[in-house]
């Protein structure tokens, strides 16, 4: 297993220790939860640029990345849920497009990596969690619920782009 595959499956290892912090409702353990979520956000970011830097792009990679990045999204996603943070159907959409993906992603034989409307997507859902975590004052509430629902956007629009790129592809043709 290459050096970017053991730091995707490392950002697994922080999820965990995020819907600890997250069910505990202290102001500190929110600035927590928002630090290990960022820690485990930025080795997303990391495990992709090594990966190209040493030349150690893999199948493996490109199936495990995106399945822990909806592990770590959909995590606190349905933590807040249960705190009464978010609406549950906002997450359930971010839910279904991301099972609907992963579903068609096993299907092929050859897994493409993200393309921009996906890192876009990715990037939206980490602020919006980022922002959902930090504890602040109630005015940045229209901010933090405006990002989340660009999030559930943007997730749509991605996944319906992927699977209109994927359909339209020669291989996909032939099936």
């Amino acid at each position: 297993m290459t050096l970017p595959n053991w730091i995707t499956v490392s950002r697994l290892l922080g999820v965990p220790l995020l819907l600890y912090t997250l069910h505990q409702p202290t102001e500190l353990l929110r600035w927590i939860s928002l630090g290990i979520f960022l820690v485990a956000a930025g080795t997303d970011w990391l495990d992709g640029y090594l990966a190209r830097r040493l030349n150690q792009i893999s199948e493996m990679g490109k199936f495990l990345d995106p399945l822990v990045d909806k592990l770590l999204v959909l995590a606190p996603l349905l933590a807040l849920v249960e705190l009464g943070e978010v609406p549950a159907w906002g997450v359930f959409l971010i839910l279904a497009r991301e099972l609907t993906i992963a579903g068609w992603r096993v299907n092929q034989a050859q897994v493409s990596g993200a393309n921009l409307w996906g890192k876009l997507k990715t990037v939206t859902q980490i602020v919006a969690i980022a922002l959902l975590i930090t504890p602040l004052p109630l005015v940045w509430h229209p901010l933090s619920m405006g990002v989340f629902w660009l999030a559930v956007l943007l997730t749509w629009i991605s996944g319906g782009l992927y699977l209109w790129q994927g359909l339209r592809s020669p291989k996909a043709r032939s099936l």
